[in-house]
């Protein structure tokens, strides 16, 4: 079944309204969609590189509007869904520490989630779910799947179809490192 949704993504690519599907499937993947909107970006950005940027900004603007969807399920829809879940599994004690930490955090896990392969979606979820302050979560989207995408489009329309392997396979990896280098150096300055 997903070979069949790659597929279909791959597909809308060449369609005359390639970009209307790019911030389709941008929006729904941050809430609920199984395949990241980078299948569609790279093949657009590849037929087409003088349109990188405004692929970039597409594939950004319907991520950032899905993840305030998918914060939306976590903050109105958690009582109903989520917490009698937990509490069925015997879990519902353990909720009130979740949201402590979660938080603590601030906006780390948003944008861990956003730069790396790791499921947006669950992260805009749970935000809403934990009441990470709204304006931290939009802010750090923003600036997460603004790098992601943008640095992307950027080595499309630099390289071109060469890097595409590079990207599909590597980049993920890359961004994880980034991320751990980030963090590592925060640690270091913090408490040295």
């Amino acid at each position: 079944m997903l070979q069949r949704l790659y597929d279909w993504t791959m597909a809308l690519a060449d369609h005359p309204r390639a970009l209307w599907a790019l911030f389709l499937i941008s929006f729904i993947e941050a809430s609920v969609f199984p395949i990241p909107p980078d299948v569609l970006m790279i093949a657009m950005v590849l037929a087409a590189p003088q349109r990188a940027w405004l692929i970039a900004l597409t594939a950004l603007v319907g991520s950032v509007l899905g993840g305030l969807a998918g914060y939306g399920i976590g903050a109105f829809f958690y009582e109903g869904l989520g917490k009698p879940i937990l509490e069925a599994l015997g879990k519902a004690d353990a909720i009130g520490e979740f949201n402590t930490r979660f938080n603590e955090f601030g906006f780390w896990p948003v944008l861990i989630a956003g730069l790396t392969p790791f499921p947006f979606k669950v992260i805009t979820i749970m935000s809403g779910w934990t009441g990470l302050p709204l304006m931290t979560f939009v802010i750090t989207s923003i600036i997460a799947r603004g790098l992601r995408f943008f640095i992307v489009a950027a080595l499309l329309w630099k390289f071109g179809a060469p890097i595409r392997a590079f990207i599909e396979k590597r980049l993920g990896l890359m961004f994880i490192l980034f991320i751990v280098i980030l963090a590592g150096g925060f640690y270091l300055v913090k408490f040295l």
